[in-house]
């Protein structure tokens, strides 16, 4: 078996189709098919099961499919750093982020990558936290920023910053003296679903069951928990930096949680099991400084690195 079948069975599994898998690879569907046949009888075991709707792979499949990945991907970092030694470092690096951390440190992290190392392509791709740490897990994305640490062995997990999280509602929709608490508690809620990080750091910090509150509304898009929001149907828990526009534009109010406030924790993760390349470092160590420059500039509104004292108690 070769790199090149190695290639090939990871580019059918990912495309679902042999067919598919052909056009992309430009490989005649015959001699893709055969390679697959001449790997199963290699390895005296079945690999894809096969039908109206394509290929997905068996139970020998998914461990060759996991295997493969790693091997491919350390040959490459070889290449990388092999053919990059001594020059402008280049490559790709894929990043995983939070839809909310993406929306501020995505854009100015691109533009950064770009200036200082212009022959490093940079892949980022957004979803919930627990989408991406399935992805850093997989093997996917190289580099991940979740709001959990990854404990998991091979994997190497640090504290990035912390969030502050407040209750926003639309304009007028309490009273001047109400405490968070008392508002949360009488309000319609609209949350993430139970699957989602946010809504179990929240059951766990603010005890929502114990106290007999659950949501009206589960959706998770914070775009659309925003519209709903300022639509009136409810009232939610977000970042302070996710709703800055909306409460300058008068369309949302916010209100921090009393002393010390209600934080969420950022990480940034990668498997310490195989090295970094030398471009994903550099891209790392980009994240860590943009992200304290973001911070201490008060651009990221409502955050915190781990070292910095919270802000005063004060509404907003």
């Amino acid at each position: 078996m070769n790199l090149r079948q190695l290639r090939y069975f990871v580019a059918i599994v990912e495309d679902g189709s042999i067919t598919g898998a052909a056009a992309r690879l430009g490989v005649a569907q015959p001699a893709l098919s055969l390679h697959v046949r001449n790997m199963e009888d290699r390895l005296g075991t079945a690999l894809l099961v096969r039908s109206q709707n394509g290929v997905k792979p068996t139970d020998a499949g998914a461990v060759l499919m996991l295997r493969a990945r790693a091997i491919l991907e350390d040959f490459d970092r070889a290449l990388d750093e092999v053919q990059s030694h001594g020059k402008q470092p280049s490559g790709t690096v894929r990043i995983g982020l939070p839809a909310t951390i993406g929306s501020i440190l995505a854009v100015p992290l691109v533009a950064r990558c770009k200036a200082i190392y212009p022959n490093l392509r940079l892949v980022v791709a957004e979803a919930m936290s627990g989408f991406v740490r399935d992805w850093l897990m997989d093997g996917q994305i190289d580099l991940a920023v979740v709001y959990s640490p990854v404990s998991e062995a091979g994997v190497h997990s640090e504290i990035l910053l912390d969030e502050e999280l407040v209750l926003v509602a639309a304009p007028d929709g309490w009273a001047q003296d109400e405490s968070a608490q008392t508002i949360l508690g009488r309000s319609p809620l609209i949350l993430p679903s139970g699957s989602h990080g946010l809504r179990r750091l929240l059951e766990r910090e603010l005890g929502l069951a114990s106290h007999g509150v659950t949501p009206v509304i589960e959706i998770d898009s914070y775009a659309s928990i925003k519209q709903l929001v300022i639509d009136r149907h409810g009232a939610s828990v977000l970042p302070i930096h996710a709703v800055q526009a909306e409460v300058t534009a008068a369309q949302l109010e916010a209100r921090r949680f009393p002393a010390p406030g209600l934080w969420r924790r950022a990480h940034l993760g990668y498997r310490s099991s195989r090295p970094l390349t030398h471009s994903a470092s550099l891209v790392c160590e980009l994240i860590r400084s943009l992200t304290a420059e973001l911070v201490t500039g008060n651009v990221w509104g409502g955050a915190r690195m781990a070292d910095m004292p919270a802000p005063p108690d004060s509404n907003r």
